[in-house]
């Protein structure tokens, strides 16, 4: 698989769109029991936010966001330069967004060192509580950008898919994008424990909750900013269901929805709680099933 695979139109592509309101629908309110409580920088008007939410992660969050940061100043100048040459990838403005969820170690001075020492590429946030749905929430909800992405910090996915993520949302195409470590065309390097974990909940999903996607939980998405006006206010969940939430609510109102291959290898230093996840999403299942069955969404 090249990184300039472009977008199709299969079963794992798009699909087409019909927003409707559904009589009887109280949207829940948008968290404004937590607000962001410091920032580094402010929104701009770029093609893409790319958001980088992160929890105690000073061990790795200089050296991942400069490597993006890196690798978009490269290949926007490569670009550049072979500009009279084709190219499926047009040229993009975007800022990095690390979004800082109630760390308790030095994650947010050094966010704070990285947006002022880069003031063009980068901007921080704090949120004083933690959930990585609510710092995407707070973050996507306050960009000015046309496509808002998110990405994990230890970069499991290949940053070199970054222009397939932000430009299926810059072209039109696409409403929702999201990287898929389960298509027979992604290359995936993990324990068989947590390949197990993954495509078991996903079969989960697909058997409780009806859904045609294949992989709800994987860290590299985009919305667009029309999709996220119309979404975020009706995604519930504030941590890791959140992802699963945002797709589930794509499929159910027909947006126009890009599910791609992706370069991903595990990082065996997640902090992530496992057992605690996945109560959580059992829990959020549930709910969701409920809603769906009663017409609630």
């Amino acid at each position: 698989m090249t990184t300039q695979q472009q977008p199709q139109t299969a079963q794992h592509g798009f699909h087409s769109i019909n927003v409707t309101e559904k009589t009887g629908r109280n949207l829940p309110n948008p968290p404004n029991f937590v607000s962001i409580a410091e920032r580094v920088g402010k929104p701009a008007y770029v093609d893409a936010d790319i958001v980088i939410p992160v929890y105690n992660e000073r061990e790795q969050l200089a050296d991942s966001v400069l490597a993006l940061m890196r690798f978009l100043v490269s290949s926007r100048n490569s670009r550049f330069l072979t500009q009279s040459q084709p190219s499926y990838f047009p040229l993009y403005s975007w800022n990095i967004v690390i979004a800082d969820n109630a760390s308790t170690d030095d994650t947010w001075p050094i966010a704070v060192s990285l947006a002022r020492q880069y003031p063009k590429f980068i901007r921080a946030i704090r949120i004083p509580a933690k959930g990585r749905g609510l710092a995407l929430k707070l973050a996507w909800d306050e960009s000015q950008a046309k496509a808002r992405a998110y990405m994990d910090v230890d970069l499991s996915t290949d940053i070199r898919l970054t222009d397939v993520l932000v430009n299926s949302i810059l072209s039109g195409q696409a409403e929702v994008a999201s990287g898929c470590r389960l298509l027979d065309e992604s290359h995936v390097t993990r324990s068989a424990k947590r390949e197990f974990i993954s495509r078991s909940y996903n079969a989960l999903l697909r058997t409780t909750l009806g859904v045609t996607f294949e992989d709800a939980q994987c860290g590299f998405k985009a919305i667009s900013a029309k999709a996220a006006e119309f979404l975020l206010p009706r995604i519930q969940d504030n941590e890791w269901f959140f992802d699963t939430e945002l797709l589930t609510l794509a499929q159910t109102y027909n947006l126009p929805t890009y599910i791609f291959p992706v370069r991903w290898v595990e990082d065996t230093g997640t902090t992530v709680d496992i057992p605690d996840t996945v109560r959580k999403d059992l829990a959020g299942i549930k709910r969701m099933r409920r809603e769906l069955a009663a017409s609630l969404i």
